[in-house]
């Protein structure tokens, strides 16, 4: 994230140093009244200091072409459902995309979500043989049994 350069006049000059303050004069004091103003001095003598150091100024980014993103074309090769899987999605060759958007179409459709747990998928009598024998499976583990009905 490069940042705008600031005008010269805007830019800040360095404070000179303020010179430290001399301690009054100790009439007979209890030593704990002493200690804190001792403390005090060394933390406001440090805050201008701290200031005077200029900042750098970074170098701007070189910018970068804008390239297309092209799809995968592993994931763009169509394939094959199995008799199983292509009672759901039907039985000509898709792409491995498509075939998991019309397996959710499928879901949405029968109303195959969990109330409860919107992430597990409840089989009906055709998903429970796609999904191996499973009554319920988790989105994600659904998407690697799809996959071994496809060639």
């Amino acid at each position: 994230m490069a940042t705008a350069k600031k005008p010269a006049a805007a830019a800040k000059k360095p404070v000179a140093k303020a010179a430290p303050k001399a301690a009054p004069k100790k009439a007979v004091v209890a030593p704990k009244k002493a200690a804190p103003v001792a403390k005090a001095a060394p933390k406001a003598a440090a805050k201008p200091a701290a200031k005077a150091v200029p900042k750098k100024a970074a170098a701007p980014a070189a910018k970068k072409p804008v390239v297309k993103r092209t799809p995968n074309a592993a994931f763009m090769k169509p394939l094959t459902p199995s008799a199983a899987l292509a009672e759901v999605v039907g039985a000509k060759p898709l792409p491995r995309t498509e075939v998991t958007k019309k397996v959710w179409e499928y879901i949405k459709k029968h109303n195959l979500q969990n109330p409860e747990n919107k992430r597990n998928i409840d089989a009906d009598d055709k998903l429970k043989v796609v999904f191996g024998g499973k009554k319920q499976v988790s989105m994600f583990e659904m998407t690697k049994l799809i996959s071994d009905h496809l060639k």
